[in-house]
């Protein structure tokens, strides 16, 4: 199982300006990480020009964005700017996009949230040829897409996809090249995800997915302190049904019943747990635990870069 490292505070409601994502991108390259990922919040920073300076201040670490909503992208746009930053960066760049969900994408956006896998599918049919070929010949229902670039330097963009449900899972296995999840436990990955999605694409005769499991971490001796500051830190996150559903799967009473936090100890037996279910990357996103003054972003990160770059 890869260890890679957030960068950008937009998950943990701590906006961080653009340049200093950048900076944190550079610091976890020097650290040893493999690959860091940033995420792309509706109201936040975009992650595309992000990630372009990101790449071009580093040279060797992966850069993953999870995730980009996929209704207010025209397929093509979201191609054809993946595809430009692909270029920039050298060909490290791993796209991750999703639905997002029904409160922001019908009642702040207005766009018809009712097929959300079935919209999934169809953008994939459109974006996926886009990013390895650069063509596309489509006629469907949603979309009818004809249409080509050419940028100096593209390659291939990997795309995984936000699924937690069944259907987007495999839509994810069929059409993708996995799936990144957030909040999804041991038990959430062995018993559903890596089934479900690891089926759909032997099905579909598609290589073996990618497994990116994104989930908070507190290094902490005080437990109770721990289980606190990740249930307020991530407190919005039990409100949003899909969030609830995959909460109901792994039998979690509270956001931190998924999450990795604890001494060291008990965090190496998570991640062992997490890499036996089948995860193939694990996301990171490292929080502080207010009142334990040894539990800080920095003494996690410095834990999680000792592991790195394979555990």
């Amino acid at each position: 199982m890869r260890i890679s490292i957030n960068i950008g505070g937009d998950v943990t409601g701590t906006p961080t300006p653009p340049s200093a994502v950048a900076d944190q991108a550079v610091a976890a390259e020097e650290a040893g990480f493999p690959a860091a990922w940033t995420t792309h919040f509706m109201r936040g920073t975009d992650s595309f020009p992000v990630i372009s300076v990101a790449g071009a201040r580093t040279s060797t670490i992966d850069l993953g964005i999870g995730i980009v909503p996929t209704y207010p992208r025209h397929p093509y746009t979201m191609a054809h700017e993946a595809a430009t930053v692909q270029s920039l960066i050298g060909g490290r760049l791993t796209l991750g996009i999703g639905v997002s969900h029904k409160p922001i994408m019908e009642g702040m956006l207005g766009f018809d949230f009712s097929a959300p896998a079935a919209h999934m599918r169809e953008y994939l049919q459109v974006l996926g040829p886009l990013l390895r070929t650069g063509e596309v010949a489509h006629r469907g229902e949603r979309f009818q897409v004809e249409a080509g670039f050419n940028i100096i330097g593209f390659s291939p963009v990997p795309i995984v996809i936000g699924a937690l449900g069944p259907a987007m899972l495999k839509v994810a296995g069929e059409l993708a090249d996995g799936t990144v999840t957030w909040l999804a436990g041991p038990r959430g990955v062995a018993e559903h995800i890596a089934p479900t999605l690891s089926k759909a694409a032997a099905d579909a005769g598609r290589p073996a997915p990618r497994i990116i499991v994104g989930l908070p971490v507190a290094l902490s001796e005080d437990g109770a302190l721990a289980r606190a500051a990740l249930d307020t830190a991530f407190a919005r996150y039990p409100t949003l049904a899909n969030y609830q559903q995959s909460l109901a799967r792994e039998g979690a009473e509270s956001v931190s019943d998924v999450c990795l936090w604890g001494p060291r100890d008990k965090v190496l037996g998570q991640l062992r747990e997490l890499r036996d279910a089948g995860a193939t990357e694990l996301w990171p996103v490292p929080i502080d635990v207010p009142g334990d003054p040894d539990a800080s972003v920095a003494r996690t990160t410095e834990f999680l870069a000792s592991l790195a770059p394979e555990f």
